[in-house]
């Protein structure tokens, strides 16, 4: 075990490579038949601020769910993960985190919080906060892509849990959840755990409207990744000419967040020498949102490596916070509903 002194510190990944992923992810994305974009490319300082409306919405239930059952069981998950470590991915502004910070405080046994998001200002805020509420608490947070700077999380400072929380992990594909969770695997020792959220197969009107609501919040989250693309990359989107729209698809269980062209437009990305034309109704796919039954959570994992060791759920089943582990530890499998 690693032998912590109370200290604060961030590193970054983004200094470099940030833009020239957002290219290549343009150049590929948008030169198919079918446009899309992964909806890591949200999340600027604008887009953060969304997201946060969008958690308060009364359509938008994952969040305060989420919540609910983390304040209802993070007593349950802190004495089966043991955990003297948390490592938060996707932290944002750690809001449900300090329900399991809180508890492994009172446990007496957490030394350490790796928050990792892509927001440097996110990560530099929740850190600062933290350290006044929890004093002596080392963090060591972590700004970049968790598709490709999970390196830079530290060496474990003991037995570790690590979060990743929000059904963010529905916005993979299935390959690339598998390939994923692979990835998070590597940073589990035998004593270490997933905490995953994940959202619920449910009615597909009320899964829609989570991602359509009525104030418009969404949508203009949606339009904001344009504003994205004209600022970094020289385009010159008109976001008039675009509009939001959400649909479920019922073959793949997910629903997905795409911007539809209103008129026929032609975009020129300055940076990248690129143009690219839109044809009346013609859709950009900007994020998908799996939904998950116990069975499809239980197959990811042992895709992965991992087991399921404990299913926390709220009374109505919208959501699910689980616990994994490797696999080569002895099975547990336990439903608390």
């Amino acid at each position: 075990m690693i032998d912590l002194a109370p200290e604060l510190r961030i590193d970054s990944y983004l200094a470099e490579g940030a833009p020239r992923t957002l290219a290549a992810d343009v150049l590929d994305g948008l030169t198919r038949p079918f446009k899309e974009l992964p909806p890591k490319h949200f999340y600027d300082e604008r887009g953060s601020e969304l997201f946060e409306q969008i958690c308060e919405l009364p359509e938008y239930y994952p969040t305060r769910t989420e919540r609910a059952i983390l304040e209802d069981r993070a007593q349950a998950i802190v004495e089966r993960a043991r955990a003297v470590e948390l490592v938060e991915l996707g932290s944002g502004s750690a809001t449900k985190t300090r329900v399991l910070i809180a508890a492994l405080c009172d446990a007496g046994s957490l030394a350490r919080y790796v928050p990792f998001d892509v927001s440097e200002r996110a990560v530099r805020a929740s850190a600062q906060a933290l350290r006044e509420e929890f004093p002596g608490l080392a963090v060591h947070g972590v700004v970049g892509d968790f598709e490709r700077h999970l390196h830079g999380i530290p060496p474990p400072a003991g037995p570790r849990l690590v979060a990743f929380l929000g059904g963010t992990i529905g916005n993979f594909g299935p390959g690339s959840r598998r390939r994923f969770l692979r990835e998070v695997a590597t940073l589990l020792g035998p004593d270490d755990f997933l905490l995953l959220g994940a959202d619920l197969v449910k009615d597909p009107a009320r899964l829609v409207a989570a991602y359509d609501d009525s104030a418009g919040v969404t949508a203009e989250f949606n339009r904001n990744l344009l504003r994205v693309l004209n600022r970094e990359l020289g385009a010159d989107f008109d976001l008039a000419a675009f509009e939001h729209v959400a649909l479920w698809d019922p073959r793949s269980e997910w629903v997905e967040m795409r911007l539809r062209a209103r008129w026929g437009t032609r975009v020129r990305f300055a940076a990248l020498a690129l143009e690219v034309a839109f044809a009346p109704g013609e859709e950009l796919r900007t994020e998908i949102s799996a939904k998950f039954t116990r069975a499809r959570l239980r197959a990811d994992y042992a895709a992965a490596g991992l087991e399921l060791a404990a299913w926390h759920t709220d009374p109505e089943g919208l959501f699910a916070l689980s616990l994994a582990r490797p696999a080569a530890a002895p099975p547990i499998d336990r439903e608390v509903a």
